[in-house]
């Protein structure tokens, strides 16, 4: 049967701004060795599908560096000093300029539990409208795009949608919710 590590030491080796590097040691209950495991520690992720009432998904593209490609993805971030729900409704409207009428808990996931210790909660909110103009941060530059909600799963499977997390959010929308609560 397989059991937890115990932890024996964590230090800080990096602090990037959005994410830090930590350094651990924890003992093994098979071999009773310490090995040695370096973990990206970051606050949680939220990701948004947002659906006007015309069953349009509000998404959006933007240029990412790691990929060094303008993806196709819908409204997320990081979660400040706030509930996932609330880090939501202020990501879509500083990526995008929108609110909506009602927000649902979608599910989350751990986006890779080899080297994140973070969460990625995804939320629905219906009825979504411009309702002011969007508030990007300097390093953002995004362009909003309304994609009818029966054409993304054919933009999954050509690849125009590839972001992981973003495939997954989706999976929760057309699963009606069928994810799973990790809590808040």
């Amino acid at each position: 049967m397989i059991k937890e590590w115990d932890l024996i030491e964590s230090k800080l080796d990096r602090d990037y701004k959005v994410f830090k590097i930590k350094v651990e040691q924890s003992l093994s209950p098979r071999t009773n060795r310490i090995g040695r495991f370096y973990v990206i520690d970051t606050n949680d992720w939220v990701n948004v599908v947002p659906v006007t009432d015309k069953g349009e998904v509000v998404m959006i593209k933007q240029y990412r560096h790691g990929s060094k490609r303008v993806t196709l993805e819908i409204p997320g971030g990081l979660v400040d000093n706030e509930s996932p729900e609330k880090a939501a409704t202020r990501e879509l409207l500083e990526e995008t300029g929108y609110e909506g009428d009602s927000i649902t808990y979608l599910g989350c996931v751990n986006p890779n539990p080899a080297i994140f210790n973070n969460l990625c909660h995804t939320y629905l909110v219906q009825n979504a409208k411009v309702v002011s103009e969007k508030n990007l941060d300097d390093d953002e530059d995004i362009e909003v795009v309304h994609v009818p909600a029966g054409e993304i799963p054919s933009l999954i499977a050509d690849g125009t949608i590839n972001h992981a997390l973003v495939v997954l959010a989706f999976h929760f929308y057309f699963s009606k919710g069928a994810g799973v609560s990790c809590g808040d």
